[in-house]
């Protein structure tokens, strides 16, 4: 399995780095919060860890810690803009049981 960006968000995740002017791709992570169990966490990926899990979709690596992969392997990470305002990630866990009421957080 593997986790991985649709065209879109590869292409977000290329305008950040190119603007921000450094950056080796993506890191997805789970962090214990919220009422469910577990959250999301994205962030540049700026260093690749020996236990390092790596991905790449359409050019774009996307790295994830061995213990976060447990939570998201299978996961599709797309981007979606719905308006000016409301802009984002959208991810596609097939490993998610239950959300919170807020969709903040999620049960594996």
């Amino acid at each position: 399995m593997a986790v991985t960006l649709t065209e879109a968000a590869a292409q977000r995740v290329k305008t950040m780095i190119s603007k921000r002017g450094s950056g080796l791709g993506l890191r997805v992570a789970t962090k214990v919060s919220g009422c469910a169990g577990f959250s999301y966490v994205v962030d540049y990926a700026d260093e690749i860890g020996p236990d390092d899990v790596v991905f790449e979709s359409f050019g774009v690596k996307v790295v994830v810690d061995p213990k976060s992969l447990e939570n998201i392997d299978g996961m599709e990470v797309d981007y979606v803009k719905e308006s000016l305002l409301n802009e984002g990630f959208d991810f596609k866990n097939p490993k998610v049981k239950d959300s919170c009421g807020c969709g903040e957080s999620f049960t594996v």
